[in-house]
């Protein structure tokens, strides 16, 4: 009762104090929007803590496993998101509060024509895994699905990736249901990729807000500010609102759903907080 009682203490300070000036690492990424949620989750957490911030990107451009080093350094930056693995919540400081409700585990495919027409008889898992997908040598999702028997080709920017997929080399790249249609939307997605229309993979991960180990208070702030916005149901219709017409376009009930292990997964992870994840049984298309 104390310990709340004197953070209570400390936000009412906080609220009447200097604005907080937060920055977090411009993506090098030309071909999607996927900083613009994580950014307007941050700005509801922050809102129902009633302090003053300002948010803003770095000058320049910053990769993934660059932003983690910086943030680990407590330089230049002090907050990312990121897919959690054990050792990034070992480095790193997590609101254990998954931002996308776990759906950036649920992937559908990029494919060109051929690898189309390849994949199209697939209807087991063992199958698939004769096929071989591409992802960032940085990212977590290769040692996933490198631990689930998949022979992985990595590449270093999205452009790359897209051009190895065109190869013979590669086949697929699975991306989030979320992430998949601002790439394909934008103009520098290839004409020649396409979307597979019958296959998808799922594992459990969570996106995570991170900050440096020494940064609890803003941390905790933003925590806060999260389980508020979840309690009052502002963070859902955020959700929704965002989220409901990449649901609709993936047509999940027509696809076979392959479901894989996290071994990544750390243990601390929120699996049975049921209103933090997505569910489809619960989830109302209209909200």
């Amino acid at each position: 009762m104390r310990y709340w009682l004197t953070l209570l203490l400390l936000f009412a300070n906080l609220s009447v104090a200097a604005t907080w000036n937060i920055s977090y690492p411009k993506s090098p990424d030309l071909f999607g929007q996927q900083d613009t949620y994580p950014l307007q989750v941050l700005a509801l957490a922050l809102e129902h803590t009633n302090i003053r911030y300002e948010v803003t990107p770095t000058r320049k451009a910053i990769t993934q496993r660059r932003a983690i080093e910086q943030l680990k350094a407590n330089r230049e930056i002090n907050v990312i998101w990121s897919m959690t693995d054990a050792l990034r919540e070992e480095e790193l400081l997590p609101v254990r509060i998954p931002i996308y409700k776990g759906l950036i585990g649920l992937r559908l495919f990029l494919v060109d024509e051929e690898s189309a027409d390849l994949m199209s008889p697939v209807q087991q898992l063992p199958e698939l895994r004769s096929f071989i997908p591409i992802q960032s040598y940085e990212w977590p999702d290769t040692k996933i699905l490198q631990a689930n028997g998949f022979e992985v080709v990595t590449g270093s920017t999205k452009g790359q990736m897209y051009n190895l997929l065109k190869t013979e080399r590669v086949n697929f790249f699975p991306r989030s249901v979320i992430e998949i249609w601002d790439e394909m939307n934008s103009n520098n997605f290839p004409l020649d990729l396409k979307l597979e229309n019958n296959l998808a993979i799922h594992y459990p991960t969570a996106t995570y807000f991170f900050f440096n180990k020494k940064n609890v208070v803003l941390a905790n702030l933003v925590k806060t500010g999260l389980e508020r916005a979840i309690a009052d149901g502002s963070f859902d219709k955020l959700f929704a609102s965002v989220h409901k017409k990449h649901l609709e376009n993936a047509k999940l009930n027509e696809r076979i759903i392959f479901k894989l292990d996290n071994p990544l997964l750390p243990p601390e992870t929120p699996i049975n907080k049921r209103e933090l994840w997505f569910d489809s049984a619960t989830f109302s298309i209209n909200q």
